[in-house]
């Protein structure tokens, strides 16, 4: 019988599960299962315990609270998919560095990423990492069964990815900070279909990366 392929945790963060066409072009890469396989794919909104516990290891670094408002705002698409210990190496490179201002050109994240920690999707780094995240999370989420059939639709919505990219970096760095802000928030207004509160959220996690 052959040995069962290693567990790894996947989640599409607001920044992508929201951006339809960004989303897209994500799961055009992830779908293909070139080298792993899908197990599970969930909406789920994380409770901040969750979010605290999964990202211990950064507790104490000035953005930790925003990080927290960032993964717990709105739900996010959480799945389980098996790789060997190779393929999840590949499936990272193909991901790219977590800064997008050092994503490897070509990458997921050099592609579809903002700026700083607007950067797509978390995947797990290693075969002991994946087992430990998706143990606990599935405490919290289902994780045997893909509920999400319909990540390939962009909703005929713009990429604005590049220009969401400079405006960011004007923000960051006080550069006409309220006229970026604003053109920021129209933007993403554009790329999602999000409407009222929702999107009054995603805009204030957006921009609070950049603070």
């Amino acid at each position: 019988m052959p040995t069962p392929l290693p567990d790894a945790l996947l989640i599409f963060k607001p920044d992508s599960a929201y951006r339809l066409r960004a989303r897209a072009g994500i799961w055009g890469w992830l779908s293909s299962e070139r080298d792993w396989n899908i197990e599970s794919l969930e909406w789920f909104q994380p409770p901040a315990a969750l979010i605290e516990s999964h990202y211990d290891f950064l507790q104490g670094r000035p953005f930790f609270p925003w990080l927290v408002d960032f993964m717990t705002a709105l739900p996010v698409v959480v799945g389980r998919i098996t790789a060997s210990e190779h393929a999840l190496g590949l499936m990272r490179y193909d991901l790219g560095e977590t800064q997008i201002g050092k994503a490897r050109p070509g990458s997921l994240r050099e592609r579809y990423g903002i700026f700083g920690g607007l950067n797509c999707l978390h995947l797990s780094d290693a075969a002991e990492t994946g087992a430990a995240e998706v143990k606990r999370w599935a405490e919290h989420v289902q994780l045997d069964e893909v509920k999400v059939h319909d990540l390939d639709d962009d909703g005929a919505k713009p990429d604005h990815t590049f220009h969401l990219r400079s405006l960011a970096s004007q923000v960051a760095s006080d550069v006409h900070a309220g006229s970026a802000s604003r053109m920021i928030r129209e933007l993403l207004a554009e790329e999602t279909n999000l409407g009222g509160q929702e999107l009054e959220a995603m805009c204030r996690i957006t921009l609070g990366a950049l603070a």
